[in-house]
């Protein structure tokens, strides 16, 4: 850990849930002192491009999930592991991961977005 960096408020499993709350991380939830979502996807392919996103927002972010995958799912795994535990770093990559996985255009808007079933939510 750097020296220069200020020390981050591990959060306590009561925090953690909380916080998920308070935070509109519908989905996510604590188990074994991890902060963790599973996506279900239309198969291997839309599998991938997630992978490859959730990826690219951990190396922009210098923040890194632990990842398991199949056909059809994902599951993301968050913990600051030099603090021990849960802190403002995974909740903040955890509603990014969220934000970019889930997104899908506007109704009505110019871009249609795929007419089948592509990424949803699920635990």
């Amino acid at each position: 850990m750097d020296m220069d960096k200020p020390k981050l408020k591990v959060y306590s499993d009561l925090e953690v849930t909380q916080e998920i709350s308070n935070r509109g991380l519908t989905g996510w939830y604590l188990e074994d002192g991890w902060l963790r979502r599973k996506y279900t996807t239309a198969g291997w392919q839309t599998t991938l491009l997630a992978v490859n996103q959730i990826g690219f927002l951990c190396e922009a972010a210098w923040h890194h999930a632990d990842l398991a995958i199949t056909w059809g799912k994902i599951w993301v795994k968050l913990k600051t592991h030099d603090h021990g535990g849960i802190t403002d770093k995974d909740f903040e990559l955890a509603r990014k991961i969220e934000e970019a996985v889930l997104w899908k255009p506007a109704t009505g808007g110019a871009l249609e977005g795929i007419p089948n079933k592509f990424i949803q939510g699920g635990t």
